[in-house]
């Protein structure tokens, strides 16, 4: 049974930064690219940031690109999201993705709150 679980979201002031992470199991993680999307209150779930299976070339979007980055340990089955300089607009549920071919499964969600 596939199993993602995020942590590592939380309250933080703009201008700081926060590291996610999902751990994963049930799965050969290293044979899934892994993706980080979010959603914020009224607003469509949209993709953040994505990693193929053994590292290589990553996409960002680009309200991220330079303050966010993505990577994976494929020895602890665990994908990160490292956040910094954060914007209140920032503020949304951090979910996991994981997806090979045509299979896809989501975590359940990490609340980011960035506010002063």
């Amino acid at each position: 049974q596939v199993q993602l679980v995020e942590s590592g979201g939380g309250l933080v002031q703009p201008g700081g930064s926060l590291r996610l992470s999902c751990a994963a199991s049930g799965f050969t993680f290293s044979s899934y690219a892994m993706s980080w999307y979010r959603q914020a209150p009224g607003k469509e779930r949209e993709l953040v940031a994505a990693i193929p299976t053994f590292g290589g070339s990553r996409n960002y979007a680009d309200s991220v690109k330079g303050r966010f980055t993505i990577s994976r340990d494929n020895a602890k089955n665990t994908v990160y999201l490292q956040m910094n300089s954060l914007k209140p607009e920032d503020t949304a549920v951090y979910y996991c993705y994981a997806t090979r071919g045509l299979l896809g499964s989501w975590g359940q969600g990490t609340q980011v709150t960035v506010s002063s």
